[in-house]
C-alpha cells in the first residue's frame, strides 16, 4: 500500500479518494436538531449499525441501489455536507471521524460502535486488500499489520480514535456500544438503540415481537452478506454508466483521484466477509500479539478502555 495514497487534510488522515473539497465540507458541517450520526473506526460494525438504524426508522431494509443508499445513508466525508440536504429524515449520517473532528452538537445524537483491535486489524486488512483504490491487492497481513501498528492506515490511528470517543461514552447524546456486545445479544441492544433514537421507536418494537424479529432477520450476517455484496458490485457499474451531468460531484472527484478503472471496480471481493469474533487467532503470529500488546499498553496507559473486551479472551 503506497504511502503517497494518504495525506492529512486539516488534521484528518485520509485516502486521496476523499477529495479535499468534500472533507472540508464535512468537517465544517454544523449539525441541526434531529441529526443522528453513526460513528466508528473502519471495520468495527459501521455498516451493520447503519442497517439496524435504517430498519428501526423505516421498518424495512435499506435500498439495494447504491445511489439510493448514498442518498438515504450518506457518508459525510466522502459526499460532503451538501449530500445531507437530500437525505430523508429521520435518517442517519455515517462518519469515521475521531471526536475532536466530528461535527458535534448537544442537539444531535451519536451512535459510536467499536471493535477489539485484534479483529479490527484483520477485518481492515481484507477491506484494504479488496478495494482497488488502496493498491494493496498483493499485500500481506504482515505488511498491513505494520501500517496498522503505526496508525498509517485510512482514517489514522485506531487507538486515538477509540479513546477520543470513549471519553464521551456517558454523554447524554452519545450511545456507545461494542461490536462484540451487539453480536452477543443483538435483540437487547437493538431495543436500547431504538430507545436512544426516540421513545416511540422502542415502544413500537416492544409492542410487536414480529417487528423486532423482522429487523433481526433483515440485518443478520447471512442476509446482509448476500444482499449487500451483490448490490455494491452492481451499483458501481451502473453509476459509471450515468450521463456526466447525472453523476454526483463527489463521484467525479473520486474518479479523478483514483482513476476510472478503480472507480468502476472498487471492490474486488465481498464487502461483508465473516463478521467473526476471534478471527485474529488465525492471522496473528506470537510476535505480532506481543507487539500489539505493547502498543496497547502505550496508547491506553491510564485508561480502562480495554476492559470493554475483558471477557472475550484477548491476549
Amino acid at each position: 500500500m503506497a504511502r503517497h495514497l494518504f495525506r492529512e487534510v486539516d488534521g484528518y488522515y485520509l485516502h486521496v479518494a476523499f477529495s479535499e473539497q468534500t472533507i472540508r465540507s464535512a468537517l465544517g458541517y454544523r449539525p441541526v436538531p434531529g441529526d443522528v450520526f453513526i460513528v466508528s473506526y473502519p471495520k468495527c460494525g459501521t455498516t451493520w449499525m447503519q442497517h439496524l438504524v435504517y430498519n428501526i426508522f423505516n421498518g424495512r431494509a435499506p435500498p439495494t441501489s447504491m445511489m439510493d443508499v448514498w442518498r438515504e445513508m450518506p457518508f459525510l466525508e466522502l459526499q460532503g455536507a451538501e449530500s445531507l440536504k437530500e437525505m430523508p429524515r429521520p435518517g442517519a449520517i455515517k462518519t469515521h471521524m475521531p471526536f475532536h473532528l466530528q461535527p458535534f452538537s448537544a442537539d444531535a445524537k451519536y451512535i459510536y460502535i467499536c471493535r477489539n483491535p485484534y479483529d479490527c486489524c484483520v477485518s481492515f486488512f481484507y477491506h484494504t486488500k479488496n478495494i482497488s483504490a488502496y493498491q494493496f491487492q498483493d499485500g500481506t497481513f504482515d505488511e498491513f499489520f505494520e501500517l496498522f501498528l503505526e496508525g498509517k492506515v485510512d482514517f489514522g490511528d485506531y487507538f486515538d480514535h477509540l479513546l477520543s470517543w470513549y471519553a464521551h461514552r456517558r454523554d447524554h447524546n452519545v450511545f456507545f456500544v461494542t461490536y462484540e456486545d451487539l453480536k452477543k445479544d443483538t435483540a437487547a441492544w437493538v431495543l436500547q438503540i431504538a430507545d436512544f433514537l426516540g421513545e416511540e421507536h422502542g415502544r413500537k418494537l416492544r409492542s410487536d415481537q414480529g417487528i423486532l424479529d423482522a429487523i433481526l432477520n433483515r440485518t443478520s450476517l447471512k442476509t446482509m452478506k448476500v444482499d449487500l455484496n451483490v448490490s455494491i458490485k452492481e451499483s458501481y457499474v451502473k453509476l459509471e454508466d450515468l450521463p456526466e451531468d447525472k453523476k454526483p460531484e463527489w463521484f467525479k472527484l473520486t474518479t479523478q483521484a483514483i482513476g476510472t478503472e478503480a472507480a468502476n471496480e472498487p471492490i474486488t471481493r465481498d464487502f461483508v466477509r465473516r463478521g467473526a469474533i476471534g478471527d485474529w487467532k488465525d492471522h496473528f503470529s506470537g510476535d505480532q500479539v506481543k507487539r500489539l500488546q505493547k502498543r496497547i499498553a502505550l496508547k491506553t496507559r491510564g485508561s480502562d478502555v480495554m476492559d470493554l473486551w475483558k471477557d472475550i479472551g484477548l491476549p
